[in-house]
């Protein structure tokens, strides 16, 4: 999974514009999206057909506002370009919701 720390307007249309991309927007003093972190691995490679990315939220904060995903951690999913889910709230997810969420989208 590639990080980036500053996700600009330019940057999220080049990598959302070809393929299923994965965005998860999270933070490093995010307990929720710590949580996360070792189902992260698994739910990439039962995903093997998407690109996935973690976001910094608070180095992205001008897309995070573009995209309303202030409530971390959170999914958004683009198909060629196009929005196509989100899996956006504050709560903590388990690896069973992110997998049925990106499951939905198949």
């Amino acid at each position: 999974m590639e990080e980036i720390k500053e996700l600009t307007p330019e940057k999220l249309k080049e990598i959302t514009t070809n393929g299923k991309v994965v965005l998860l927007f999270s933070a490093t003093w995010c307990p929720d999206c710590r949580f996360l972190d070792p189902f992260l691995p698994q739910i990439e490679e039962d995903n093997s057909d998407a690109k996935f990315y973690k976001i910094d939220r608070d180095g992205s904060i001008d897309v995070a506002k573009e995209l309303n995903t202030f409530g971390i951690p959170s999914f958004v999913v683009y198909q060629d370009g196009k929005e196509i889910g989100r899996l956006v709230n504050k709560d903590r997810k388990t690896k069973e919701e992110v997998e049925n969420f990106l499951n939905s989208l198949k």
